[in-house]
Formats: structure tokens, sequence, C-alpha cells
């Protein structure tokens, strides 16, 4: 079941590509094919039962490279299902705002297709070497759609982000190795190296932990590895941006919790206050860069610095805490993967949107419009939302998700109560956006402009719709994740 979720989109991409002239049903087809992926991911939700500790459910292992002890081996836990489910969704609503796209739309399926069956093959990887190939394809299937589809210097920027995210994974693979080489006997199944218990009290565990985290510090991104994003946003299509922020930023964190975290917790306990700083550095850095920006999709690219900034933070708490406030270091590994699924929701949508002004009036530019809720007023009200759901108001996916992270790090490590003021810097941020863009006398890009259509309102629509679901009724999310935090805590504290 679990290899269907990954290798439909991947075959599915492969007939799109060798039909030519099938432009109308290569649409057709990615919208069909993301919606049973949703469907699929949907009935592994219906029937998923927590596996316990170091347990796996769908679990399914093949051999592939025996001599050096890989796998083809794939299952899912309460920390990766999440990613899976929110991967789906995301690639449904890119598949439907891109249902009016002209431009290539055969190879653009095919891509994104490509992409999905990436993404969700990672999420699902228990074998190290597996992680590490779909983490690399990954970075290809994003070049190409932001050096084919995007605009401005969108050459430049897809190379800038290949370089930087393909740097990151050399230096994830040079950990991927040290890890392999510290096992006995050599594996790089994540289960058994988890089993093996490699390099504790071992001092090379804190060098192999330190390639590792920067590898997957580049792809989070974390200040200072953030330098590709804005451009790569900036210059990505609407839906590039929304799979970039939803889906692949998620790769750098979902590593630390599935490999970083559980298999070197001596050296990720020696690092945390590292991660500490450059979680609130990150936090505090990426709302006051975001909140300088006179660009709407930039300005959106560094709230994801911010964001991201608040997983770090929690999972550097987690592990400094060592084996004391274990409820506190459960709670704000939950709302870290918590704030993986809404952070994806709510800025995939905000991508979605800022993609509509790119249509219409080809400029992000907020001083270029003024007034817009009078001629555009579903618009007005979509981005609204998204701007309080980023914020994180009571009611949406953000205020449980950062509710329990700064629980949990605050009581496990009270000085992480500095990282709080990102909070407001957000508000003020969005709000300034919603007054320059939206509010007062409708003038320049904003005359004449054409409201929501049908396509962009779904998908959009239906990634809100889903943040105030989680916001309100979190208790099926959060009993997927919770047990799954407790067995991380219970290994990562030694």
């Amino acid at each position: 079941m679990l290899s269907l979720v990954i290798l439909l989109p991947l075959a599915a991409a492969a007939l799109i590509l060798a039909l030519p002239r099938a432009e109308r049903a290569a649409r057709l087809a990615f919208v069909l094919v993301a919606a049973v992926e949703v469907a699929l991911t949907a009935v592994l939700w219906a029937g998923y039962r927590d596996p316990g500790a170091g347990g796996l459910a769908y679990e399914e292992q093949l051999r592939w490279i025996p001599n050096v002890g890989s796998s083809y081996h794939v299952g899912v836990d309460g920390l990766s299902l999440p990613l899976i489910v929110l991967t789906a969704v995301i690639f449904l609503a890119c598949a439907i705002y891109d249902w009016n796209a002209t431009d290539r739309p055969r190879p653009r399926a095919a891509l994104f297709l490509f992409l999905e069956a990436t993404s969700v093959g990672l999420f699902a990887a228990q074998d190290l070497i597996l992680f590490f190939l779909f983490f690399d394809l990954s970075i290809v299937g994003m070049y190409f759609i932001i050096a084919g589809w995007g605009h401005g210097d969108r050459a430049r920027s897809a190379l800038k982000f290949f370089l930087y995210t393909f740097l990151g994974s050399l230096a994830l693979l040079l950990g991927f190795i040290g890890l392999y080489l510290g096992a006995e006997p050599h594996t790089f199944d994540i289960p058994e190296l988890l089993r093996a218990d490699a390099l504790r009290n071992n001092p090379a565990g804190v060098w192999v932990l330190g390639a590792i985290v920067v590898g997957l510090a580049v792809k989070t991104p974390t200040v200072p590895f953030h330098t590709w994003l804005p451009p790569a946003h900036t210059d990505a299509p609407a839906t590039g941006s929304a799979v970039l922020a939803g889906v692949l930023l998620k790769m750098g964190t979902y590593g630390f919790v599935r490999i970083a975290m559980p298999l070197l917790p001596d050296a990720w306990r020696a690092w945390a206050p590292v991660l500490i700083t450059v979680g609130v550095v990150s936090v505090l850095y990426g709302a006051l860069v975001a909140l300088a920006q006179s660009d709407l999709k930039r300005m959106i690219a560094y709230t994801s610095v911010n964001h991201m900034g608040y997983i770090v933070l929690a999972l550097g708490a987690a592990g400094a805490a060592g084996e004391s406030a274990t409820a506190a270091r459960e709670t704000a590994v939950t709302g870290a993967v918590t704030q993986m699924v809404s952070h994806g929701l709510i800025t995939g949508a905000l991508f979605l949107l800022a993609g509509v002004l790119h249509s219409r009036a080809r400029t992000y530019s907020m001083g270029a419009f003024g007034g817009l809720a009078a001629p555009a007023p579903r618009f007005a009200a979509f981005f609204a939302v998204g701007a309080f759901a980023s914020l994180g108001l009571p009611g949406f996916s953000g205020f449980i998700a950062e509710f329990q992270i700064f629980a949990g790090s605050i009581g496990t490590v009270p000085l992480t109560a500095i990282a709080l003021p990102g909070i407001l810097l957000t508000a003020a941020l969005f709000l300034r956006a919603l007054q320059r863009v939206f509010t007062g006398s409708t003038k320049g890009k904003s005359t004449g402009f054409q409201d929501l259509r049908p396509a962009e309102a779904w998908s959009a629509g239906g990634l809100l719709v889903l943040s105030v679901l989680i916001g309100l009724f979190p208790v099926p999310l959060l009993d997927v994740i919770a047990p799954a935090s407790a067995a991380l805590v219970g290994v990562a504290g030694g």
C-alpha cells in the first residue's frame, strides 16, 4: 500500500511524458492522480494504529544493496504519516491551481508528479541511502521547476537553490557514512542503527551529527544557511513556491526527528545549545527581515525562516533538558511536528495567493497596489485568513503548534522565552501588508484587478480550511503525533 503511494505518481509522470501532444490530458492526469494520492493517504490514516516505540506501520522491505547493508525499507509512524498526508494535500491543491496552466503543461505536470513521488518516498524511507536518494531527487525536480517555469532572474535563483542544497546533501551523505561506519555490523537501515545505538559515548558522534545538522539546516533552512530561499521563492512559479515551502522545507526538520535525534542522542544533547541559539536567531531575524520587505512574496519567504526557526528551537530545547521535564519535552516535540503540518498548509496557501498578484499584475511589489479589497473582495478575505493563520491566531493550526512549542520549550529551557517577540513581529508584518495592499482607495495595479477564479479559490481555500479544522479540532492529529513524540523523547533522553 505504501509503495503504491510512492510509485503511482512516478508511473503517471512517465506515462504523461510518453504521450506526445496530450496537454489537456496531462492537466487532467495531474489532478486525478493527486486526488487518488489524497484518497490513498486518507486510507493509510484511517487504518493507522500506533506501532509502539521503535515500531513501524505499513512496513515493507526488499533487498537492494545488500553488500553495504542498504535495502528498500519503507514504513510510517506518527512522525511521518502526517507529513505524507500533508504532501498529498498540497500537491492536489497545486494541481487544481494549475488547471488552467498553458505553459508546457505536460512536462510541468510530470515534474510535479515526480516531485510528489520523491517527497512521499523520503517521508516513508527507513534507510539512509533511500532517504538520501529521494532527498537529492527532490532538489533536481525543484531546480527544473524554478528554471523552467519561474520568472524574474529564474536561472540564477534555480542555480543558487541547486548549489546550496546539493552542497548540504553532500554534508548529509558524509554524516550518513559516519553512522554506517560507527554501527556494528555496518548498516544504513534506520531501525537497525537505532537498535545498535551507534556512536554512543563516542566523541566522533559530535562530528557526525555536525555534518548531518549542516545538511539538514541548509534544507530547512535556518540562519545562516537561508540565503538561497528568498530568491528561489520570489522567482519560482506559485505552485513551485507552495511545494517548496509546504513540503521540501519539511525534509530538513523531518530529518532531525527521524535521523539526528534518535540515532545520535548524546551528540544531540551536546549540540542542543547551538540548535536553540540558531532557532531563536532564525525566529527573530526571519520576522525582522520580513517586516522590512516591500515585495509580498519575498516577505512570505522570510516568514518561513521565522516559522521553521520555531521547530529548530523546540527540538533543541527537547534535547537540552536531558532526562528531566519529560512531559514538557514531549510537548515541544509534538508542537514541532504540528508546526511542520501547519506551516505547510498556511504558507502553501499564502504562496498560491501571492501567485494571483503576479498572474494579474506581473509584480509582487506592495507599493504597486492599494485598496485591492474593493475590486477583489474574495482575494482580500482569503489573504486575510492566511495572514491571521500565519501569525498564530487562536482557531488556526498555527496557534496549536506555537502554543505547544513555547509551552514545551520554556518548560525545559526558560531562556527560550526570548523568541516570543517573533510572534509580535509576525503580526506586525502581516497587518502592515494587509494595510498596504488591501485597504484605502483603489489605485495602481489594483484598478480592474480580477478577483479569484474558481481554481485559485478552491486550491488556497482548501488548505486554509484544513488549518481551521486543525485549529478547532486538533485531537485527531495530536493523537497520531503524541505517542511518536513520547517515543522519540524516550530515545533522545538517554
